[in-house]
């Protein structure tokens, strides 16, 4: 039997930057509007949250208020900086003390350098819906711009997000994505299912959060955003269906031009195939998808590291 995985996943960022609303959207099955009702972080939230089986995530949500922040570098410091695999520090776009931001990203930085210095850095630009559309491109690049040099020696990927698209799912899938810690054979398997489907895309979906974990490509499409709105539309559908006391299993679409199947997978897993042949019968692909099944659950189950 594999054992848990335990990461510790440090999410913090000045209080009011969006951090609980986001984390409640992806792992609680919020929607977005429902955030408003979410009360202020008190100190420190802790949460385990079960990801593909063996992976748990020991998530972090840190209150931003400035009292919390100054113990966290004091006398706070070895308990919240030690052992962390990834980072996520969230920036409020709209902010009116950014010096003050940076200065508290900064420390955060050297107190991590201390105590995780091979942690993950990822920096989350929110709440990008309240810029001007066609401001959105200049204002994430330049922010993008200062907070990559200010992460020096360190190495911070960035993101622009917001609770009402697509945004938040890409780059929470990414962020997850490392730190799967078998996802090159899950890349490998899913790319020689696409072929024996012929499948234009075959993606694999996290079942809870309905976040991408990985995905095989055979054919150009002029969506970049397309596996990230996927996700959006069935996490909102999931959430209906529960609504109404009935459980989400799956979903096929057909035109004139591809077929798509979404399916459970595994345990912990949802498949989506889209070809351009749309004559395939249903019962022809869901037996295909049963006799795959086997081989991803014992990826799953296997202790990779």
């Amino acid at each position: 039997m594999a054992s848990k995985q335990k990461k510790k996943v440090l999410l913090m960022g000045k209080s009011g930057s969006g951090k609980t609303s986001m984390r409640s959207i992806i792992f609680a099955n919020y929607i977005a509007r429902d955030t408003r009702r979410l009360g202020v972080t008190i100190d420190v939230e802790q949460s385990n949250v079960r990801f593909l089986g063996n992976l748990v995530l020991s998530l972090w949500d840190c209150g931003g208020q400035e009292a919390f922040m100054e113990n966290y570098f004091s006398s706070q410091r070895d308990s919240i900086f030690r052992n962390v695999e990834v980072l996520i520090y969230v920036f409020d776009v709209e902010s009116r003390e950014l010096e003050k931001d940076m200065h508290y990203y900064q420390t955060c930085l050297e107190t991590l350098l201390q105590y995780s210095p091979e942690a993950k850095l990822f920096c989350l630009i929110h709440k990008m819906d309240l810029v001007q559309e066609d401001q959105r491109d200049i204002i994430f690049k330049e922010r993008e711009d200062d907070i990559k040099r200010l992460s020096r020696p360190l190495s911070c990927t960035c993101f622009r997000t917001s609770i009402w698209d697509e945004t938040l799912y890409k780059a929470w899938s990414q962020i997850v994505y490392q730190l799967i810690p078998n996802v090159q054979l899950l890349e490998e398997s899913l790319n020689k299912l696409a072929e024996l489907l012929d499948a234009d895309e075959v993606l694999l979906f996290e079942k809870a959060t309905f976040l991408v974990i990985t995905n095989a490509t055979r054919a150009p499409h002029r969506d970049p955003q397309r596996f990230e709105k996927i996700s959006n539309i069935i996490k909102q559908f999931k959430l209906s269906c529960s609504k109404q006391a009935s459980e989400f299993s799956g979903i096929e679409v057909r035109n004139s031009r591809l077929s798509a199947f979404i399916e459970s997978f595994t345990a912990n897993t949802f498949v989506m195939v889209v070809m351009r042949d749309n004559s395939v019968p249903s019962a022809a692909m869901l037996i295909n998808l049963k006799n795959a099944r086997k081989h991803f659950e014992q990826l799953e189950k296997s202790e990779i590291r």
